[in-house]
């Protein structure tokens, strides 16, 4: 908090929209991929150190950090934008995801606590 950071763009996406690595004392978006905070959005990683980003990925879901702590990750949001809501890609396979050991995929509006998506 208060720390000034310097935006490096990488590109512009469709929308007008700069793409762009946040660099304070280190690289935060490396950091949060690191930490299962973040997905390295593959689309735009020919601009940055691609390995870098794809090895910190590895590492955050070899340790289930973050969203890696469901298995095989949760819906990438460009797999949400297109629909494929229930499906995880991991090293370009995709695997169905379950919100509930049950299976069963809840909406927002269904889940009335954390202790009842789990029966």
């Amino acid at each position: 908090m208060g720390r000034e950071v310097t935006l490096q763009t990488q590109t512009i996406d469709k929308y007008g929209r700069s793409v762009a690595e946040v660099i304070s004392d280190i690289n935060i978006n490396l950091a949060m991929v690191e930490d299962g905070q973040a997905f390295a959005y593959r689309k735009y990683l020919g601009q940055c150190n691609a390995k870098e980003y794809l090895d910190a990925e590895y590492r955050a879901s070899r340790h289930r950090y973050g969203v890696w702590q469901q298995e095989g990750g949760i819906t990438r949001p460009w797999d949400f934008r297109r629909g494929r809501r229930g499906v995880a890609s991991t090293n370009g396979r995709t695997s169905p995801l379950s919100s509930s050991p049950s299976g069963h995929n809840y909406r927002c509006k269904e889940i009335g606590s954390y202790a009842g998506v789990q029966e």
